[in-house]
């Protein structure tokens, strides 16, 4: 289980100019700056299946900031973590909980150099923030890591996000690479995972389908769209937190997740295919 094999693009590339990176695409489609020519040209392959790429990746991160301010305000969470965390933009987990709580403990996971540089940079002055460098594939190397070991006390509940990461993974057995962070979270633990999502609508689908092509015929290597119940598939045994007062508990588009006001314009096809869910352990 976690076989790198699984996740070509969970091998650290460094800072080499001619791979391409999970982290530096999206810092890309977010409009950042820390990305080379081969990110942009994964980026723009993108775009030919889905022109408003741009959108999802803030539909998601978006999803990201609401429900670490939920956990953190609502929940009660006090310990997160965060896994595949990505190069620092606006906003990040711990800058969202600990304006809540400055004494809420976040502890980031990510196994590429660059990541890890700028995150110890990021984090150089922040007491209740870490950044462990392990393969998030690997749950087990995860939670033996010892900055999770020394940081996180899994007697009290835990805030388990998996924002833009499990479709990374290419292998059949993603839902128990799931059930592997799942089993050890004590009661009253959070898991929230986003995903690029098929939401077995016809021309939905096959734009769903000609953006995971795009993806894993590029430097990338991976991206892999998946549907509501293989989605469901990767909270087993946990309550699915409803996305709106009164609806059913369901995987959703990121952007219809709890939003900050009134959705007042349809989204297009790009936000409607990646979704989340947020579930409770019992």
């Amino acid at each position: 289980m976690g076989d790198s094999a699984h996740a070509p693009s969970s091998t650290p590339v460094g800072v080499d100019p001619n791979r391409a990176s999970i982290a530096r695409v999206y810092d890309a489609a977010l409009g950042g700056k820390d990305n080379y020519a081969i990110d942009r040209e994964v980026l723009d392959a993108i775009k030919t299946a889905a022109p408003e790429v741009r959108d999802m990746a803030w539909g998601n991160r978006n999803f990201l900031i609401r429900v670490v301010r939920f956990l953190a305000n609502q929940a009660g969470i006090t310990q997160f973590l965060d896994c595949g965390s990505g190069l620092p933009t606006a906003e990040n987990t711990h800058q969202v909980a600990q304006r809540i709580d400055e004494q809420i403990r976040v502890v980031y996971v990510d196994n590429d150099p660059v990541v890890l540089a700028h995150g110890n940079a990021l984090l150089a002055d922040n007491e209740h923030t870490w950044i462990a460098d392990a393969d998030i594939y690997r749950p087990n190397d995860v939670y033996e890591h010892e900055l999770v070991r020394k940081h996180l006390d899994f007697g009290e509940p835990i805030g388990l996000l998996h924002v833009s990461t499990i479709h990374h993974y290419l292998g059949d057995d993603y839902a128990d690479v799931m059930r592997a962070y799942v089993d050890p979270l004590p009661s009253g633990s959070f898991v929230a995972v986003s995903h690029f999502y098929d939401p077995e609508i016809p021309e939905l689908s096959a734009t769903a389908r000609a953006m995971e092509r795009a993806m894993l015929d590029s430097p990338m290597g991976s991206g892999v769209f998946r549907t509501g119940s293989q989605i469901l598939e990767m909270v087993p045994g946990l309550e699915v937190i409803p996305h709106a007062a009164g609806s059913p508990p369901e995987v959703v588009a990121c952007d219809l997740w709890w939003p900050d006001g009134p959705q007042v314009r349809p989204l297009n096809d790009a936000q409607r295919l990646v979704g989340c869910v947020v579930a409770r352990k019992p």
